[in-house]
């Protein structure tokens, strides 16, 4: 081979090297895209998932919020992350994730949720001027297998003076106020059986109108709330709900007090004007037979002895005066403080009649309602009890 055969061979030589080098870059480069679609296809459902996105409570297919109020305006808050497990498009994958996340790092969840609720609190406290406070919050989750396969991640905690209580009624969502719920978010209020939803005028007092009313429980479904919901007043009942519904009857009890006062004024009025005549008349012997006059120790005669109308109570019969004015003169005869129990006694009434009667007393300025141990006390206003 002379000097210019040997010159093309390496020519060639070092073209095919050059087009080896050319074609592995391509191989590498999809030798690395294929490791990465396989680090996002380890859904369990073959979809692509990215292992370094984790999933969000938010991500539940519904949300489910319970607040049980207590009597003394404090709430039990319970907030239900639901994913279905059944169905052709079932959210199996993102519940597998966030029930392994939530078991391995259950503080960073609750931290979270606390930081979260925290600021719905605060701006609760800005709209009530009450001072509120959340604690015993914690996080679990669990799976339902009847009647439908359902995971459930619970945040559950206290909410001290989330509602306002007033004598016997709770006025609570203020709270909330401005509360948005999405689309799949339910918020449901509990109260105690001894209450019920407080009818002013026959209109039940719930703001915005529930999305499903129920005994014992209202409740909103994807409703954006304005600064004044939601709202809802409890009165309390504790004889029946149905006598709670019921406005108040203007009849008056079968024996009204007045009656009853009036007659033994009157018995007392005859007793003492006959001790007196009896003491006066010549040899104690009191008034003579069929005469109406009692004698002097002087001789002479007394005027008429007969009871007089003084001695009676003033005022219109019982069956004339509202409920409200009964109250009213029961306070007035009772020097302007009488305790809501002896109300009950004396007008013979239901502790929920008395319980609405003294309410709208209050919100008219009427009277003032304090607390003696456990125990309502009525009162008449400063200016009108010292009359």
């Amino acid at each position: 081979m002379d000097v210019r055969g040997l010159r093309a061979l390496i020519c060639v030589l070092v073209v095919v090297a050059c087009s080896l080098a050319l074609v592995s870059v391509p191989f590498a480069v999809a030798a690395d895209t294929g490791a990465q679609r396989a680090a996002l296809q380890d859904g369990p459902d073959g979809t692509e998932t990215d292992s370094n996105e984790s999933v969000q409570l938010e991500d539940a297919d519904r949300i489910h919020i319970d607040v049980f109020i207590a009597e003394n305006g404090s709430a039990r808050v319970i907030a239900d992350y639901q994913f279905d497990l059944y169905g052709e498009n079932n959210s199996t994958a993102d519940w597998e994730t966030l029930n392994e996340s939530v078991s391995n790092d259950t503080e960073r969840y609750v931290e979270e949720e606390r930081d979260s609720w925290n600021d719905t609190l605060e701006k609760g406290q800005n709209r009530t001027n009450r001072e509120m406070n959340i604690s015993g919050l914690s996080v679990t989750t669990e799976e339902d297998a009847q009647p439908r396969e359902i995971g459930h991640v619970k945040v559950s905690f206290e909410w001290s003076d989330f509602a306002l209580v007033e004598i016997n009624r709770i006025k609570a969502g203020t709270a909330l106020s401005g509360f948005t719920l999405d689309d799949g978010t339910t918020l449901q209020f509990h109260w105690p059986d001894e209450y019920t939803v407080y009818e002013s005028e026959g209109e039940p007092q719930i703001d915005p109108s529930p999305s499903e009313p129920a005994e014992g429980s209202v409740s909103w479904q994807g409703d954006s709330f304005t600064d004044d919901q939601p709202r809802v007043v409890l009165a309390k009942n504790s004889d029946s709900n149905s006598s709670a519904e019921q406005p108040p009857s203007d009849e008056g009890p079968a024996m009204p007090w007045v009656i009853v006062l009036l007659a033994l004024a009157l018995l007392a009025t005859v007793g003492v004007v006959g001790w007196l005549v009896g003491r006066n008349s010549p040899g104690g012997e009191g008034t003579d037979a069929g005469s109406d006059k009692a004698w002097r120790t002087d001789g002479s005669t007394d005027v008429d002895s007969s009871p007089s109308d003084d001695g009676s109570p003033d005022g219109p019969p019982p069956e004339l005066l509202s409920n409200e004015e009964r109250v009213l003169l029961l306070l007035e005869r009772r020097g302007g403080r009488v305790k809501q129990q002896e109300v009950v006694s004396e007008l013979e009434w239901t502790e929920a009649k008395t319980s609405q009667v003294v309410g709208d007393l209050r919100e008219d300025d009427e009277i003032d309602v304090f607390r003696i141990g456990r125990e309502n006390v009525l009162a008449l206003p400063e200016d009108e009890s010292g009359r």
